[in-house]
């Protein structure tokens, strides 16, 4: 006399089944979801579709990387205990050991969770050869190896015996063998699961959770990642699009069309703190040889990047809450673009792949071809406001100037000693000689550099420092891109300098270090706590000291070079070298 009504839908269609389920005498409990239960019947409700309530805004409203609350240090505790858990026999116990520690159903979720990531090993040799495979829970448990399927599916059998509504879902995903701008056809190509918590559906993937395969897909390597554990629905659509897109979990849903043609950003670019990529799309045309790229993120981010695996074409700066990027690819056609980053905190120095592009170049900015001596980021940003250097003159990394003149102010806030060099690929000048086309001129915490351009040309100005008190080195800081388009362009070099020169010292006149042949020159120099000061050509000049400056003429008749000395004590006959001139030829 019992009368039973099984009805059959497709895989992802979540239909209320044991509603549907009819004893004909007398009313009993239905079975329970929970395996081990075997006291009573226990009714348990069947999984519901997604609806007005389980759905997030989109795009990413920037709150959360989770869909729902998670303190990860209230896991810790958890998260150990599971990890320890060693149950091979049957599905059954596996899950009865780990729930020992489990009350809430989040924590019964993240057992599991914690578990299957640690344990099961993505099956290479299995995803090549299929016959070698089962994707059936108990096989996956106890060879400890399967492909999405056996993951999603061992995920989905264990929640259902913890009582917890889980189901497993199929799509599209931008995973190995992903090329940029792809179109997605015929079959789904991974699996994922969807949990049943506080009342609304959440997303994870433990396949994606536990690691990653190398690039020839011959080798898999535990690396645990967080990311992919209740993911925030917008950020999960960046490379999971579910058959049956209610399963998005977003409103409003996205078309199969919108992802392909949207950028991937891989779990490092939020892990790291980056909120948003401009472009949003993953191939960029340039307009006039050019492409940009902004990245925003929420805390001080280091950035590298590489176009077609170098960082020579482009100018990346550092902004306070991210960076921009302009390139210009030196060929057309299509070339791939990678992003880096790395939290300003961090000891070690791994820099992450974040973002990529493919960027297509229609033509050649030849203008645009820079020195290889110039060190990317460029200009000044947030770090070298942390090395000492405040309120740049010129905050933009590219300096043009026509007439090959310019000139650089900071405001010191560290007790630092600068050096700056001056680069050029095609120069004939030497590192010493072109270093003489800086004049650094300190006034209190102000520090000037004063270039005067040898010829025309691309030009890296490269800044060092080091604490006043350290006799060490030098270290690197920043750089800028000095550009002159103007042939002609020739400025002689500054004076050369001696040791003796103190830092506060300055030349008002002559700036040149070449002086003409056969004639009375001024000079006019800045200098405190000297005795006498002498200007040595064939004759012997001495400066008289006027309102804090040393002044005089000197006649460059007769001689090759020009010195000016200093007596520092008027009780010592010694003079130091302070400054040397060259004469131009008769």
């Amino acid at each position: 006399g019992t009368q039973v009504t099984v009805e059959i839908h497709p895989k992802d269609a979540t239909p209320q089944l044991l509603k549907k389920l009819s004893f004909g005498k007398g009313a009993r409990r239905l079975p329970s979801l929970r395996g081990q239960d075997n006291r009573g019947f226990q009714r348990t409700e069947a999984p519901r579709p997604p609806g007005g309530k389980d759905l997030h805004p989109y795009p990413w409203d920037k709150s959360s990387l989770k869909s729902m609350p998670v303190d990860l240090q209230q896991f810790e505790k958890l998260d150990a205990y599971a990890l320890k858990v060693n149950v091979k026999n049957s599905v059954e116990e596996l899950v009865t050991a780990l729930l020992k520690q489990a009350r809430t159903d989040l924590e019964k979720v993240r057992a599991i969770w914690m578990w299957i990531c640690h344990h099961i090993e993505y099956d290479v040799v299995g995803y090549h050869n299929k016959s070698q495979l089962s994707s059936k829970p108990i096989d996956v448990l106890q060879t400890g190896k399967s492909i999405c399927e056996g993951y999603a599916g061992l995920f989905e059998q264990m929640c259902s015996i913890a009582g917890i509504q889980c189901m497993k879902l199929s799509g599209y995903s931008k995973g190995y063998r992903y090329k940029m701008g792809q179109t997605f056809t015929g079959d789904s190509d991974h699996a994922w699961n969807a949990v049943y918590l506080d009342g609304r559906w959440h997303l994870l993937d433990s396949t994606w959770g536990s690691g990653a395969v190398d690039d020839s897909f011959t080798k898999f390597t535990f690396r645990y990642n967080e990311f992919y554990f209740l993911t925030h629905p917008a950020l999960f659509i960046n490379n999971h699009f579910p058959d049956n897109s209610n399963w998005q979990l977003l409103k409003p849903t996205l078309t199969l069309k919108d992802f392909e043609n949207n950028m991937l950003h891989n779990s490092n670019f939020y892990t790291l703190g980056l909120l948003t990529a401009q472009p949003q799309t993953a191939i960029i045309r340039t307009v006039n040889g050019k492409a940009s790229v902004l990245v925003d993120c929420g805390s001080a981010t280091l950035f590298k990047f590489e176009l077609k695996g170098t960082d020579e074409h482009g100018i990346m700066t550092l902004k306070k809450h991210g960076m921009k990027l302009d390139i210009y690819p030196q060929n057309t056609g299509s070339h791939k673009l990678q992003i880096f980053a790395k939290p300003s905190k961090a000891s070690e120095d791994v820099y992450n792949c974040v973002l990529e592009y493919v960027v297509e170049c229609e033509s050649v900015d030849k203008a645009m071809h820079f020195p290889k001596g110039l060190h990317q980021p460029v200009g000044p940003s947030w770090f070298t406001e942390r090395q000492g250097f405040l309120r740049p003159s010129h905050p933009d990394p590219i300096i043009h100037t026509n007439d090959g003149q310019c000139s650089l102010t900071f405001t010191l806030s560290k007790d630092i000693s600068v050096f700056a060099l001056l680069h050029c690929d095609n120069s004939s000048l030497t590192e010493d000689k072109r270093r003489q086309h800086i004049m650094q001129i300190h006034r209190g915490n102000q520090i000037e550099l004063k270039i005067h351009l040898p010829h025309a040309g691309n030009f890296v100005l490269k800044i060092y420092a080091k604490k006043k008190s350290d006799p060490g080195n030098y270290d690197y800081i920043f750089n800028y891109l000095i550009t002159c388009l103007n042939t002609e362009v020739k400025w002689p070099a500054f004076p050369q300098v001696y040791s003796k020169w103190a830092e506060d010292y300055e030349i008002l006149e002559p700036l040149s270090g070449l002086l003409p042949a056969n004639r009375n020159v001024q000079f006019k120099l800045k200098m405190h706590g000297i005795a006498k000061v002498l200007v040595q050509a064939d004759d012997t000049h001495p400066l008289t000291q006027s309102r804090g400056c040393w002044e005089g003429t000197c006649n460059t008749s007769g001689c090759r070079e020009v010195f000016v000395m200093v007596q520092e004590n008027a009780n010592h006959s010694f003079y130091s070298h302070v400054l040397k001139y060259e004469v131009e030829s008769q």
